[in-house]
């Protein structure tokens, strides 16, 4: 039985290896906070080992975050640091891979104004959005992991004290990544060829709607003529495998811009931000979201689809058995990373170019003129269920299962 260092070891080299596949003599971009310090060294040492010919950091801290948003002037929030924008672009157009390590806080800003929050996303969204049109079309190699904090281990596990939180945290999260098993780079292997066969049905079957139906749910989604379903495997132009998110579970495509009618209603708490938004429903009329509502965090669902046009439409459609690993764990935990592994979504705002047919080589104007919708942001919310039952509807007009009780029936 493995150690928990060995088990760390395998989750950064995890990280390294299979997540942005770091290749010799290859650049590396380290995006954490102060508070993952350790586990950011042993990534490095990992990458360094693999070939990396230099690992850069990128470091933020969430209480520097919150002093600047409770005190610094309101002209704080229309700006983005040049230095960091330019930099991060200049890295991706020399090739460089990039690994962001996050420790998830979801109530961070829970006491902030959502309009500052609001401007303050849409600011870095714009200054960000060259760096991330390399990322979204994948012509660099990036991936995502989470470590745990003593606050976000005590938001899941409110009953055990810190220490036994974060263990247990800790633990989760390598089984959940796969870290645990004695051949990780193999699970990989075995988890994306399944992933693969998955999106490689659903692109043979090319149906030309999907119908999602749940309680507080009743949803049709218009597929692109061209779309295309994607799984956890990557590449960019070089060929260079990578996997964008550690974990995953999901297959993707992405809507048709206009083609959205209906309602849905999320099942778990969607983070944005460093604030929760819960039980949100959304209405759709030719795509467009022309009603809204949420329990817990409307001001800042209201800010998110406000922050451009291209915020009030669907970008992806991704599917997710109920019996993910995740969703077995009975685990919510307040982030996107695990809990949009754990549940069928959709996300809010951009597309991925990825998902259509010659989307990479378009430009932005191309890919809308393809119904493509494209946006400032890109943001998951989780609708999956055991009730949820998705229907295919092929180009005959016939009906053909998908999911049934959240499961897959294909």
């Amino acid at each position: 039985m493995s150690t928990f260092q060995q088990k760390l070891e395998k989750y950064a080299e995890l990280a390294v290896k299979n997540g942005v596949n770091i290749q010799e003599e290859q650049e590396l971009v380290i995006t954490a906070p102060i508070e993952a310090a350790d586990f950011v060294r042993l990534a490095a040492k990992k990458a360094y080992q693999a070939g990396a010919k230099y690992v850069h950091f990128n470091w933020h801290d969430d209480e520097l975050t919150l002093t600047r948003f409770k005190y610094a002037p309101e002209s704080s929030f229309q700006e983005y640091p040049e230095w960091t924008a330019k930099g991060l672009e200049a890295f991706a157009e020399k090739g460089a891979a990039f690994l962001d390590i996050r420790i998830p806080n979801p109530d961070l800003l829970t006491d902030i104004d959502p309009e500052k929050i609001a401007a303050d996303n849409k600011t870095a969204a714009e200054a960000l959005a060259p760096y991330r049109h390399y990322r979204m079309s994948d012509k660099v190699s990036w991936s995502i992991v989470v470590v745990p904090s003593s606050g976000w281990a005590k938001k899941i596990f409110p009953d055990l004290n810190e220490e036994k939180a974060v263990h247990k945290l800790w633990e989760t999260i390598f089984h959940l990544t796969r870290a645990d098993r004695e051949d990780p780079v193999q699970a990989w292997e075995e988890h994306k060829q399944q992933l693969s066969e998955k999106a490689g049905y659903l692109n043979k079957k090319r149906y030309k709607k999907l119908h999602y139906k749940a309680p507080g749910t009743d949803l049709t989604i218009e597929l692109n003529q061209k779309h295309l379903w994607a799984s956890a495997a990557s590449s960019h132009p070089d060929g260079t495998v990578f996997i964008k998110n550690i974990p995953t579970e999901e297959v993707y495509t992405l809507p048709l811009k206009t083609g959205v009618n209906g309602k849905v209603t999320s099942t778990m708490p969607l983070n944005y931000s460093g604030t929760l938004i819960e039980g949100l429903s959304l209405t759709f009329e030719n795509g467009k979201i022309v009603d809204f509502s949420a329990d817990k965090g409307y001001e800042t669902l209201k800010g998110l689809i406000e922050t451009d046009e291209g915020s009030h439409y669907l970008g992806e459609v991704a599917l997710v058995p109920h019996n993910s690993p995740i969703s077995q764990s009975g685990l919510i935990f307040f982030n996107t990373l695990f809990d949009e592994n754990a549940s069928c979504h959709l996300a809010i705002g951009k597309a991925y170019p990825t998902c259509l047919e010659g989307g990479t080589q378009m430009t932005s104007d191309e890919l809308e003129e393809h119904g493509a919708n494209n946006s400032l942001v890109h943001v998951d919310f989780m609708i999956g269920s055991s009730e949820l039952n998705i229907d295919g509807e092929t180009e005959k007009g016939e009906i053909e299962p998908i999911l049934r009780n959240g499961l897959w029936v294909i």
